[in-house]
This record gives C-alpha cells, structure tokens and sequence, in this order.
C-alpha cells in the first residue's frame, strides 16, 4: 500500500510538473508573439516614413511627425519582458528568429538597441520639419534595425 502511494504521489506530482512545463512553454509563445508584435509597430512606422523619404508616397508633415512619435514610443518601451532567456532559435524552433547570440553577448545587443532609441528620438525631432529633414534622419533609424537584425536575426 505504501508503494502505492508512492506511485501516485510521484504520478501527481509528474503531471503537476508537465502542466507547468506546458503552461511555461505557453507563455514562451506569448513573449515571442509580444515581440513580434514590438518588430511589426516598428516596421509599420517606418514603412510610412521610408516610403516618403524615398518619394514613393508624399510627403505629410503630419503624418511625418505621428510616425516617427510612434517609432520612438516603441524604442523607448522596456522589452526586457520580452526578450527573456530560452526564446532563441535553438530553444524554439519554428517559432522565432532571435539568435541565441542575443544572450550570450548580452552587452553588445543593449548597445544596439541603445542606437536605435537614439536614432528614433533623433528623427522625432525632425520628421515632421520637411522632407530634407526627415530624410536626413531616417537612414539612422535604419541602421539602428539592420544591427539588430543583421548580427542577431537569423535567416528566413
């Protein structure tokens, strides 16, 4: 009887372990989706101002301004929540393109991002001044993606 026992603490215990995995690997997928999200708002702002600095849509003071706000809203966010260890590539498959160089050089990827704040505040301060101005900034804020994602974004 007392092995019996045995058993089915240790077989409650097991399942209780399995669902915290699975509710851990759950909120894994919700922190990578969280992030996505964060790269699909960046995008979307600078889409709007890359496609008027290039000429391919005119150019709105305005529009300009609201853009670039948003651009260096959501550089400044704190995403530490999102960026936790164990949602790399390696860790999760199919699921995310983040290197797992991200954390294993952790310094190097805080000054990346660090560049990129600098450059969305920068082109907030101008983007809705003029066309010039706005072009002038934008390829900072470019640049400050490209690190990122060219030293710690893997291949499609």
């Amino acid at each position: 009887m007392k092995s019996l026992k045995l058993l089915i603490g240790v077989c409650v215990l097991s399942a209780g372990m399995a669902g915290t995995s699975a509710l851990a690997d759950g909120h894994l997928e919700g922190v990578i989706k969280a992030r996505k999200a964060v790269m699909q708002l960046y995008a979307h702002n600078l889409g709007i101002l890359g496609a008027m600095a290039k000429g391919e849509a005119d150019y709105d003071a305005a529009r300009a301004a609201a853009a670039a706000n948003n651009l260096k809203a959501v550089a400044n966010l704190d995403q530490n929540s999102v960026w936790p260890e164990g949602t790399d590539n390696a860790s999760m498959p199919g699921k995310t393109r983040a290197l797992p160089e991200i954390w294993s050089t952790y310094p190097a990827v805080v000054d990346k991002s660090n560049a990129l704040k600098d450059a969305a505040n920068a082109l907030a301060e101008v983007a809705g001044n003029d066309l010039a101005s706005l072009r002038g900034a934008i390829g900072g804020a470019g640049k400050g993606c490209g690190g990122c994602h060219e030293t710690f974004r893997a291949e499609q």
